[in-house]
């Protein structure tokens, strides 16, 4: 009887295993991830021999998308939500590269609302030490390091990553995403045509254009404040910023798994001088970029 219960606790968990972590026989899938409904409604739509399951409540939805084998789903909004969503379906699905899809708010004054964004590295702007008032400046800690210009009492600081095949944790602020599907999002950019109005009478006053390079910034907080976008810019050299995307990339390093995201501007994060300007036109931002992402599915090499 021992014997019997040792061998089906030991089948069960070598079935958990297998469930968790595929084969690396079977086919290798695309993770295309949007941080709330109404990015993922249009990728949705157009996803050919969908088949749903749900891990831990959140819904994975496999298919085809212009071709290439992929698993959409929901990381929710937030750092958290991002990172423990994009985790779950690593250990659950043979993926072998991410691409994340949706709308971020504007930090470049050279960009407007609609433009689409592809950047190469990602930080996280709140990975930060609140520094102890001292005087008429701020004291920090002298263990962290501590590579940009604070904003008031805000040090951002580098974070440690403990990654497979890294002889030891490393240091650093930035994660780049894949060069491969760079290029790729360069060659993308070319023949697509991005929406303007969103209405009859919502429209962009210049037709958005997309942009492929420089630097995107994370954090777990919503920016609606020109100061911190005016900070972002200079201190970061930041064309947008937004509320997964890094966390995104972190935790794809430490998987070491390719990555790249696609992000509309729903706004200007507090810079266009009237009232924010998400609830108009993140539909038209969600839409846009998708039209990158299905045209960057159709230039990414193979596997």
């Amino acid at each position: 009887m021992r014997r019997l219960v040792a061998f089906a606790l030991v089948l069960a968990a070598g079935l958990w295993t297998a469930a968790a972590h595929p084969a690396g026989g079977e086919d290798r899938l695309t993770a295309v991830v949007s941080a709330f409904p109404p990015e993922m409604a249009v990728l949705r739509a157009e996803l050919e021999d969908a088949a749903s399951q749900s891990v831990n409540g959140v819904e994975f939805v496999t298919g085809r998308l212009e071709g290439r084998k992929t698993v959409l789903f929901l990381s929710g909004i937030s750092m958290v939500n991002a990172a423990m969503t994009v985790q779950l379906a690593l250990d659950r699905f043979p993926i072998d590269r991410i691409v994340f899809s949706g709308i971020a708010g504007g930090v470049d004054p050279g960009l407007d609302i609609g433009d689409v964004v592809v950047a190469e590295r990602w930080g996280q702007y709140l990975e930060a030490v609140f520094a102890r008032k001292v005087g008429n400046g701020w004291e920090k800690p002298p263990f962290f390091e501590y590579p940009y210009a604070n904003f008031g009492m805000m040090f951002p600081r580098s974070v440690t990553v403990a990654r497979a095949g890294a002889a030891k944790p490393e240091t650093r602020f930035w994660f780049p995403v894949d060069e491969a599907m760079l290029a790729g999002a360069r060659r993308a950019a070319v023949g697509v045509a991005l929406e303007r109005c969103a209405g009859e009478d919502k429209c962009l006053p210049q037709a958005p254009k997309i942009v492929v390079g420089g630097s995107g910034v994370s954090g777990g907080a919503f920016i609606d404040n020109a100061e911190f976008r005016d900070y972002a810019f200079r201190t970061f050299g930041a064309r947008l910023l937004d509320m997964e995307s890094a966390a995104v990339a972190h935790v794809a390093r430490a998987n070491g798994v390719p990555f790249i995201a696609v992000r509309s501007l729903s706004d200007l994060a507090g810079g266009s001088g009237q009232a924010n300007r998400l609830e108009v036109f993140f539909r038209l931002a969600a839409g846009n970029a998708t039209r990158v992402v299905k045209a960057l599915l159709r230039e990414m090499p193979d596997g």
